[in-house]
C-alpha cells in the first residue's frame, strides 16, 4: 500500500512513519508534503496513492483548501491536534479522524477501517484507489437491514411491550441492562449492550461509552472536556458523569451531524 503524508511538522511526519511501519511493515510512504500549495501540485500530477494521511492545519492554510482546487481520489485519514474540525472532515473524502498525538491503537483501527472499506468497495479483479459516491451508495444499499423496533419486558406477572420510539437510552449496571424511556421509566431487559449495538439502528442510537447507548433525541448538553474528550448530559438526566473518549469523538460528531 502506497501512502501520502501531508503534514507540516517534521517530527509529526517521522512519528507517523514510525507508527505506520509498526502497524504494517508493507506500507510504503510515497511522499511527505508540508503545504497546501505543494499538495495541490503533487495531486494534479499522475500520482495515485492508495491512502492519504492529512494534517488539517498546514503552513499555508487548512488542508480543506486542497479539495477546492484539485480532485482528491484517494481516501483520507485526517490527523490533527484540534477536534473542532471533525464534522467538516467527514464531509470530504475522509474515512477517519485521528487526534494528535496519534496513538498506535487508534492508527491500527483506522487502517482496519480502510481495509474493510476497500474490501467492500473494490472487487479484486477491478481494484481502484478511491471510492466514489456511487460505490458508497452501493455499500449502503447492501448494508440495509431491519433493526429492532420493540422490546418486551416482564413486570411481575405482567408482560410489557416498549417501542423503540419510547426509548431514551440504555445503560448497564453490573450485569444488568436497563432501558430508560423518555418519560423517565426504567425497565430491565435481557440483552447486553454489545447485543444492542447490533440490534439498534445506528442512525438513531450510539454507544457513547462502555456503559451507555443513547438515542440521539436523548442528547442534552455537549461540552468539551480535557484530553480532547466530550462531556455529555442525557435527558432524562443521570447521576453518572458521561464522557466520550477522544477515540470515539469523531464518530460521535459525525453521527450527530447526519
Amino acid at each position: 500500500m502506497k501512502v501520502l503524508i501531508i503534514e507540516d511538522e517534521p517530527y509529526a511526519q517521522e512519528e507517523l512513519k514510525r507508527l505506520l511501519a509498526l502497524c504494517d511493515p508493507s506500507i510504503q510512504v510515497w511522499e511527505c508534503i508540508d503545504s497546501v500549495e505543494d499538495s495541490i501540485i503533487w495531486l494534479e500530477e499522475p500520482n495515485e496513492p492508495d491512502l492519504i494521511f492529512m494534517d488539517i492545519q498546514l503552513s499555508d492554510g487548512l488542508s480543506f483548501d486542497i479539495f477546492k482546487h484539485t480532485e482528491v481520489k484517494a481516501p483520507v485519514i485526517f490527523t490533527t491536534a484540534y477536534d473542532e474540525y471533525a464534522i467538516r472532515a467527514f464531509k470530504v473524502n475522509s474515512i477517519d479522524y485521528l487526534l494528535k498525538p496519534v496513538e498506535e491503537e487508534a492508527l491500527k483501527s483506522a487502517l482496519r477501517k480502510y481495509a474493510a472499506i476497500r474490501r467492500q468497495y473494490t472487487p479484486p479483479a477491478q481494484a481502484q484507489n478511491y471510492f466514489n459516491p456511487a460505490q458508497i451508495e452501493q455499500l449502503l444499499q447492501l448494508n440495509k437491514r431491519d433493526y429492532k423496533s420493540r422490546f418486551v419486558t416482564t413486570i411481575g406477572d405482567r408482560i410489557k411491550q416498549i417501542g423503540v420510539e419510547q426509548v431514551a437510552y440504555f445503560f448497564a449496571d453490573d450485569n444488568t441492562v436497563y432501558l430508560v424511556t423518555a418519560d423517565k421509566k426504567k425497565y430491565i431487559i435481557n440483552y447486553t449492550l454489545d447485543q444492542l449495538e447490533e440490534l439498534l439502528d445506528p442512525r438513531h442510537f450510539f454507544r457513547i461509552n462502555r456503559k451507555y447507548i443513547t438515542k440521539i433525541t436523548a442528547i442534552g448538553d455537549i461540552n468539551k472536556y480535557f484530553n480532547s474528550r466530550l462531556k455529555v448530559s442525557l435527558v432524562p438526566p443521570v447521576e453518572d458523569e458521561i464522557l466520550i473518549s477522544r477515540v470515539k469523538v469523531p464518530d460521535f460528531l459525525d453521527w450527530m451531524d447526519k
